[in-house]
């Protein structure tokens, strides 16, 4: 995998977040998934280059991972997440941005768009959380139960074992990616910290599930899914699709839940043509 130097950069607004800037042009802010270990850079290093000669592109570390501190969560993360959204574009001085995200940084990109609707211009999300319910699927997926291995008995093998049900094809995933991912989800307090934001999920929401409500989100999105995703199935991308009114659907052959890492070139082909578009 291709990765570039960036030096981070940080945000001091409401929230205080790292993030990574390149590139000129529409603001593109990329929002990570849950995982251990997890930055910004963990899941788009090698993305940046190819989307900075379109977009002026931030790379975020989202509150808790990464570099970026975490706060105390009254609520489910995915809010606490989006208000840091809004609060790092108000501390660059951007009305509105394209926001992709992974994952939870899909539920994150939802929940910004739901609730500040006039600062989100058009969505990519990649299998995305909060817009499923399990109709075929068991309620907890291969990929979850990995990720719960890994917390309750973290390792570099309990590490490779969960990268293993991220993607279709695990020789995708270089080896400098899985050393760096287990170096920081073994560094002091990174367990507890990612515990807290999965406890806060159990939160109820004032606004009521995610699923719930992607009908009154009405920006552009394209959903793309990986047909042999083992962490958010399949079928979720139909039910989340068929609630959204301008959502439109790609799914990926060959391809786990990280499409930005398997798919790479297609991903980023089909995400600029996307956020482009007349």
């Amino acid at each position: 995998m291709t990765t570039v130097e960036i030096a981070p950069k940080v945000s001091r607004g409401a929230y205080e977040l790292v993030y990574r800037e390149a590139g000129s042009g529409p603001v593109l802010v990329m929002l990570h998934g849950s995982g251990p270990g997890v930055s910004g850079m963990s899941n788009y290093a090698a993305n940046l280059p190819v989307l900075a000669r379109t977009f002026r592109t931030i790379v975020v570390d989202m509150p808790g991972f990464g570099d970026s501190p975490e706060v105390p969560y009254t609520k489910p993360y995915p809010e606490h997440a989006a208000e840091a959204v809004v609060s790092l574009l108000d501390d660059l001085g951007v009305d509105k941005a394209h926001l992709v995200g992974n994952s939870m940084g899909g539920f994150v990109a939802l929940e910004t768009a739901f609730a500040h609707p006039e600062r989100v211009d058009r969505m990519v999300l990649m299998g995305p959380g909060g817009i499923a319910a399990e109709i075929f699927s068991p309620p907890v997926s291969e990929g979850a139960r990995r990720l719960f291995d890994f917390m309750s008995s973290p390792s570099e093998a309990a590490m490779r074992a969960w990268v293993d049900t991220m993607v279709s094809n695990p020789a995708s995933v270089s080896e400098e990616v899985i050393r760096e991912r287990t170096e920081r989800a073994l560094a002091p307090g990174a367990i507890k910290r990612m515990r807290n934001v999965f406890a806060s999920l159990g939160k109820p929401s004032a606004h009521g599930p995610m699923w719930t409500r992607t009908g009154r989100i009405s920006h552009r999105t394209l959903v793309t899914w990986g047909r042999d995703d083992r962490m958010l199935p399949l079928e979720g991308a139909f039910f989340a699709t068929r609630r959204m009114p301008n959502a439109d659907l790609h799914i990926f052959a060959n391809c786990g839940h990280w499409a930005q890492v398997e798919r790479k070139e297609a991903f980023e082909a089909l995400l600029a043509e996307f956020l482009t578009a007349p």
